[in-house]
């Protein structure tokens, strides 16, 4: 579905000029489950960011089935950590503002609006501010908009970063059941993360990138069946060896 050719990305401050990411080769295939995980500051959400579109490389090309990436791929969603819900519309009202954008009735927006809602949560908060949600509530909202729109790829960054744990394993399970749903839109999915626990437990393939300027240091498919079982001798000794790359 996507194809990074030699990406690089850099940018200059007033002293110097610093390359965050350099020569990413990647290929993401349809139906796949993949986590990017390294160091802090590697250039994890720059990379999630260009697979999207919103950032030009400084070198390289980004191939979304065969051609070109220019511009924001509106075939793709992405859930940030932040939430990005604006605080003067209810839940139902930010979901459906991606659909008016992309010119749906109201009557549709609203329909497809209610149904990803149901998918996800927050059941009940419909009418809700912001300000009255929970973090977790706020996240499912996120991730109702961005079902919403039923894109091919679905984007995550750090989703379950700051939430509490049963909240987090909740979400966790949540994205893996509408993702492995075929009767649902989203084909593949790509989440940025740093605990390597979680990629472990959701992914069917682990992407390590280095130290700054980040590149592939690792690419490895996870043989492990679902559900998977943090007890498992086998879970260990993965995330083991995806430290000792990482350190």
């Amino acid at each position: 579905m996507l194809e990074l050719r030699h990406v690089s990305m850099a940018f200059s401050d007033r002293v110097r000029a610093v390359t965050v990411l350099e020569d990413i080769n990647l290929e993401i295939r349809d139906r796949r489950f993949m986590c990017i995980v390294g160091p802090s500051g590697c250039g994890k959400s720059m990379l999630l960011r260009r697979m999207m579109g919103p950032i030009v490389p400084t070198a390289g090309a980004v191939l979304n089935d065969g051609q070109a990436l220019d511009g924001v791929s509106l075939r793709a969603a992405m859930v940030v950590q932040a939430f990005a819900l604006l605080p003067w519309l209810t839940v139902q009202a930010s979901v459906e503002l991606g659909l008016r954008a992309r010119e749906l009735s109201q009557q549709e927006a609203r329909r497809r609006a209610a149904f990803y809602l149901d998918k996800v949560g927050p059941d009940g908060y419909e009418e809700a501010y912001p300000l009255e949600l929970s973090g977790g509530t706020k996240q499912r909202a996120g991730l109702a908009r961005a079902r919403a729109v039923e894109p091919d790829m679905l984007f995550m960054d750090e989703p379950f970063a700051g939430l509490d744990p049963p909240t987090s394993a909740n979400l966790r399970e949540q994205v893996l059941t509408l993702w492995s749903d075929h009767d649902l839109p989203v084909r593949t999915v790509v989440i940025v993360t740093h605990i390597i626990e979680e990629a472990v437990l959701m992914a069917d393939r682990l992407v390590v990138l280095s130290l700054r300027p980040g590149r592939v240091a690792a690419d490895l498919s996870i043989p492990l069946e679902w559900p998977r079982n943090e007890r498992d001798e086998g879970f260990d000794r993965l995330v083991d060896s995806i430290f000792e790359t990482i350190f």
